[in-house]
């Protein structure tokens, strides 16, 4: 029974009380990365600003673009996503949001700030990628 892999739904076992959480290690990469991550919700946002005629389309892309794009990120890219994802779907889904924000820069009109946010939104996902696998 011990070599048998467990599967999360198992209810047979109960789990171990949780011991205390160690404090998060912040560093300039993890600063680094919520950065990214703001700027990318928070183009799509502007994006919706611009793009669309206000008030009525605007307001739906202005949220919603975001929103869905959270919510993406946080079922298959999360630390914690609800979803177990391998290597490959996470990186297919980090890739489209980069994307998603960068075309969004260049889609009305601003192609350095889109190409400049791709790559450092690219390091930034190679960087933490890399840390997840140790």
């Amino acid at each position: 029974m011990s070599n048998v892999p467990r599967s999360p739904m198992d209810w047979d076992a109960t789990p171990e009380p949780s011991a205390p959480r160690s404090p998060r290690r912040v560093d300039g990469w993890s600063v680094l990365r919520g950065l990214v991550c703001a700027f990318g919700l928070l183009s799509l946002a502007y994006w919706g600003y611009i793009a669309w005629p206000f008030p009525m389309p605007a307001v739906l892309f202005i949220v919603g673009a975001p929103l869905f794009a959270a919510v993406v990120w946080y079922f298959f890219r999360s630390p914690r996503s609800p979803i177990e994802t391998d290597v490959v779907g996470k990186t297919i889904v980090e890739v489209a949001l980069i994307v998603a924000a960068g075309g969004a820069w260049i889609s009305i009109g601003h192609p350095v700030v889109g190409l400049v946010f791709v790559v450092v939104a690219a390091v930034s996902g190679v960087v933490a990628s890399r840390r997840e696998a140790r």
